[in-house]
């Protein structure tokens, strides 16, 4: 009997030392740059303000990321790193209490692996802010729901404003014939670091999900059709975001991104404002005063550009030649997304003003798919109006030219939760707390979080978690969502019934669709 108490006593004690082992594994990992140690919360620990490139400051400002340098030690991953440079009030209507910085090249992980040879499907959320502004530490981004299906959850940081998508000629010279995306760079960058690092916290390399709202979905859609990007990622979501329309030559509706040439000038004229002379006074300009030139809110004045090797051109094009990154997708936008950017005051006269400068010969078709004769109309009109040319339209071709020439399915959404702060519809971005499980933290859609609420958000992550495994949204137990398919037009709507049905602004997408046509044909000469 001895024998045996002493066999046992011993192979509880090897049980015991083999749980020490996974669990150090867990909290410290050895990554580019050298180790750290993260904080164990709540059976998942978070890792906080890993750098994944050299700090991009002085001679290294619009300059793509360079390598981190190696640190001695173990770096303590338990803060967020600074935000990069921007309005300091963003910082506030995001939550977030970081510091704002250049040097902001950093990322966080978030795991509940036991061992590193788990391999689990990894999340890499890219922030939105108009490309101009964004943030990791918003408490909305916590990656704490998603660890605890499975996931490996990261994000990552990157350049806005001037800092990360100003173009300027000397600066292609530099980069050999590219220059302003180096926002879009740092996410390559980071997508990098993921790819050689990650199993060390558990996840699987080879089944990464890019996923990101806003200019965060937008910037996910640039990446599946930029060859820069090819093989890092295997599956992308974009929530509110797409990139489709023709380039931006003057004041056109639905177009954001310019041609280099039209960048670079654009880019040159700030810094002469700025009264550099050059790109070494330039890059000696105090942060400060180059942030400060650019005024207290978001704006589009720097964006991404077509500059032929991060940004081919046209994405319409690209798609529609078969150039891009093949993956499935899940793509979705809000129903009154509006909202947020909606100018008051708003007139039937105004309205017809604003669309016929901005669509032209097809003014007369957007202006009977948006009714506008009273004053309740229009401002349902303008906000819709906003909604699709912006957000709605990108995502809905996105999926038809995906379901068209791509081997990978499309899964499409539409998030319809209303409360009272929001009776017209889902505004703009209230769909990140259901995505993350964090409806406690106070966001667009404003008021305390109903059961409804939570249930709505169990079942949104359930579809995102079962994506990110397997390429495919269904699962058991759920409503079934139909890939989409041009002839169909299934998407999944998120509201008190959730289920697959038609596109409620189908008719809204189409007078769009006829719209970007004809500008993308009298823009070549069509």
């Amino acid at each position: 009997m001895f024998r045996t108490k002493a066999i046992a006593l011993v192979a509880g004690m090897v049980t015991l030392l083999a749980g020490s082992a996974s669990f150090a594994a867990v909290t410290h990992a050895t990554v580019t740059g050298g180790e750290v140690e993260g904080r164990l919360a709540d059976g998942i620990v978070a890792y906080k303000g890993i750098p994944f490139a050299a700090p991009p400051v002085g001679p290294l400002r619009w300059k793509a990321p360079q390598p981190v340098s190696k640190w001695s030690g173990v770096h303590q991953a338990t803060d967020f790193g600074p935000a990069c440079m921007q309005a300091p009030a963003m910082l506030a209507m995001l939550g977030s209490k970081a510091a704002i910085s250049e040097d902001c090249l950093y990322l966080n992980v978030w795991t509940g692996a036991a061992t590193l040879h788990e391999r689990r499907p990894v999340m890499v959320w890219i922030y939105g802010g108009g490309f101009s502004a964004g943030l990791t530490d918003s408490p909305s981004y916590d990656g704490t729901a998603f660890a605890k299906q499975g996931v490996v959850l990261v994000s990552i940081a990157y350049r806005v404003g001037p800092f990360g998508f100003l173009a300027d000629p000397a600066l292609t010279r530099e980069g050999r014939g590219s220059s302003g995306n180096y926002g879009l760079q740092d996410m390559i960058a980071g997508l990098e670091w993921v790819k050689q690092n990650i199993a060390q916290f558990g996840g699987d390399p080879s089944r990464v999900t890019i996923f990101g709202e806003s200019a965060g979905g937008i910037a996910v859609s640039m990446l599946a059709a930029s060859p820069a990007a090819k093989g890092l990622f295997q599956r992308a979501i974009s929530e509110s975001g797409g990139s489709f329309g023709p380039p931006l030559k003057g004041t056109e509706a639905g177009a954001n991104v310019r041609t280099l040439a039209d960048a670079e000038a654009l880019g040159k004229g700030f810094l002469a404002k700025l009264g550099a002379n050059d790109i070494a006074a330039a890059r000696a300009l105090p942060a400060a005063k180059i942030q400060a030139a650019m005024g207290p809110g978001l704006t589009t004045t720097f964006w991404p550009n077509f500059d032929g090797k991060v940004l081919l051109g046209d994405q319409y094009l690209l798609y529609s030649n078969g150039q891009f990154n093949d993956t499935p997708v899940l793509i979705g936008t809000n129903s009154d997304e509006g909202a947020l950017f909606a100018r008051p005051g708003v007139t039937p006269a105004s309205f017809e003003a604003q669309v016929r400068a901005g669509y032209g010969a097809r003014a007369d078709e957007v202006l009977k798919a948006y009714p506008h004769a009273d004053d309740a109309q229009v401002k349902l009109a303008s906000k819709r109006l906003f909604r699709d040319s912006t957000f709605a339209w990108p995502t809905w071709t996105w999926a038809t030219l995906q379901s068209q020439h791509g081997r990978s399915k499309a899964w499409v959404y539409y998030f319809d939760r209303r409360s009272p702060q929001s009776p017209d519809g889902a505004s703009h971005a209230s769909e990140i707390g259901f995505v993350f499980g964090t409806l406690a933290v106070p966001g667009p859609l404003g008021g305390p979080a109903t059961a409804g609420d939570r249930k709505l958000s169990e079942l949104i992550n359930r579809y995102w978690v079962n994506f990110a495994t397997s390429g495919n949204p269904n699962g058991q137990g759920l409503p079934v969502w139909p890939a989409f398919d041009a002839s169909t037009q299934q998407s999944m709507v998120f509201d008190t019934m959730p289920g697959a049905q038609l596109l409620p602004n189908l008719p809204q997408l189409k007078a769009m669709d006829d719209y970007f046509s004809w500008r993308r044909g009298n823009d070549s000469g069509g």
